[in-house]
């Protein structure tokens, strides 16, 4: 049996994020790529020069942990050496998407303050966590790949500097599109926060202490690899409540 067959209602939920991103203009031209592994040596790719909206059964592609195709007519994205990167370094992540919310990729050619690393909303810290800028490098090579070996077992959200964002899940590729929608609206939110004037105002230690609740009870886990965080009050503020 194909890969395609196998996975057919995966296949049609992968296509249906590719469209839904299209749809929502977070993705323009060919622009943006989603990878879902399937199981622990196939993952299911987009494929290179294609507009998501056009993405169909007849395109995607499947790859292995090395990044070679085993089964597609297409070539898959030009960015395979970052997924794979992804895959290896992070084994507990089942999905990445990557893509070009505008309100979201505003940050990430701007050298203001990055809110994104801040606590903000309650639905933003406990399924997203903070979003780091990783540093520039050119698109679809090995370079781009390194640059994100220095945040990627802290963090499942990324901005990449004057490229886009990057979202991995140990959950499926519709949980990384609904994260990356809620992003989306904090982005949105932020920048018009910033046009009142005044301060943006973050919800305390204490409080996020107590948010952990919350993931206890939705059954979330903390961002990045597996340990690698204790609770939110470490992950935001490392250095312990800020004096009075």
């Amino acid at each position: 049996m194909s890969c395609l067959e196998k996975h057919s209602d995966k296949v049609d939920t992968f296509i249906g994020v590719c469209h839904h991103l299209a749809a929502h203009q977070y993705v323009t031209g060919h622009g943006g790529n989603l990878a879902w592994k399937l199981e622990d040596d196939v993952i299911l790719i987009t494929p290179t020069k294609h507009n998501k909206g056009d993405v169909s059964r007849d395109n995607v592609v499947f790859i292995n942990l090395a990044g070679d195709t085993i089964e597609g007519t297409v070539k898959p994205t030009g960015e395979t050496p970052m997924y794979v990167n992804f895959f290896r370094e992070r084994p507990d992540v089942q999905a990445v998407l990557h893509c070009h919310p505008p309100h979201l990729n505003a940050f990430a050619i701007s050298d203001s303050k990055n809110y994104h690393m801040r606590p903000l909303f309650p639905e933003t810290i406990t399924e997203v966590g903070p979003v780091p800028v990783v540093p520039y490098g050119e698109p679809l090579t090995q370079k781009l790949a390194d640059n994100f070996l220095p945040y990627l077992q802290k963090y499942n959200g990324f901005l990449m500097e004057n490229h886009g964002y990057v979202f991995l899940t140990p959950w499926d590729i519709k949980w990384a599109q609904m994260c990356t929608d809620l992003l989306e609206m904090t982005a949105l939110h932020i920048i018009h926060a910033r046009s009142l004037g005044g301060n943006i105002k973050e919800i305390g230690y204490e409080d996020l202490r107590d948010m952990g609740n919350i993931m206890k009870t939705r059954g979330l886990p903390l961002p990045g690899a597996p340990g690698e965080w204790s609770s939110l009050e470490e992950m935001y503020y490392p250095d312990g409540p800020c004096p009075s």
